[in-house]
């Protein structure tokens, strides 16, 4: 087991150099698996397709998210979830775009989500150090190097707006060492990149989504995450 964490482990940490943020049906999904059928799961699970309206939140308003115009698989909903992980943990399942915040009893909270695209995807083990709302940018300088125009929030930082690539609130990943991986699970007003593989690296969701989980969180070592590819 510790060579298995070992490995994973530095399988994250490789990608550092080059990778950042900018940014009823009667199966069950399994952690390693392929889901259930869509339309097994959208006639049975619990969605939360209303919670997508505009929000005043710490006094910025969040315009209303077109979630008739994202697939429903992608909307947030409570699905039969079967793993060893305890409650608590997150797995971000890559290759199916899903993030799932693991629930007592077998269930979990499923969230549609962008990975990295091409040269940028990752797996391994972290942690939620801390958390934070409304969030500053500071991209990596890796990222400064391919986009020029961004250069200035390397020291800086880009303040907290709609615009922020990491949207209302962002979720900060360490690795064992207490060293930050400098990837994050944070908001995105991209709506309409969920379910796509377009960020540098890290995972995202919508903004009504990122709040909603952000809420289940509790930062320290317990906050587990598991990315699989």
């Amino acid at each position: 087991m510790r060579f298995r964490n070992a490995f994973l482990l530095c399988s994250l940490a490789a990608t550092l150099a080059v990778a950042g943020c900018s940014t009823t049906s009667t199966k069950s999904e399994t952690a390693g698996g392929e889901p259930a059928p869509v339309a097994e799961q959208v006639a049975s699970n619990q969605i939360f397709s209303g919670d997508y309206g505009a929000v005043e939140d710490h006094g910025y308003a969040l315009p209303a998210v077109p979630i008739n115009r994202v697939e429903n698989r992608f909307h947030r909903q409570i699905v039969d979830y079967s793993t060893s992980e305890r409650p608590g943990t997150i797995v971000v399942n890559t290759p199916n775009r899903f993030l799932y915040y693991v629930l007592p009893g077998g269930k979990a909270v499923r969230y549609g989500i962008g990975v990295g695209k091409a040269g940028f995807a990752w797996e391994g083990e972290a942690y939620i150090a801390w958390k934070q709302e409304w969030p500053m940018w500071h991209p990596p300088k890796e990222m400064a190097e391919r986009k020029p125009e961004v250069a200035k929030y390397v020291e800086a930082g880009m303040g907290p707006g709609l615009k922020n690539p990491l949207g209302a609130r962002a979720l900060y990943l360490f690795n064992d060492q207490g060293k930050d991986t400098l990837f994050r699970l944070h908001g995105t007003p991209e709506w309409s990149s969920i379910g796509t593989a377009a960020s540098s690296g890290c995972i995202r969701l919508m903004n009504q989504d990122i709040i909603d989980l952000y809420s289940r969180v509790r930062p320290g070592k317990n906050a587990r995450v598991v990315v699989q590819q």
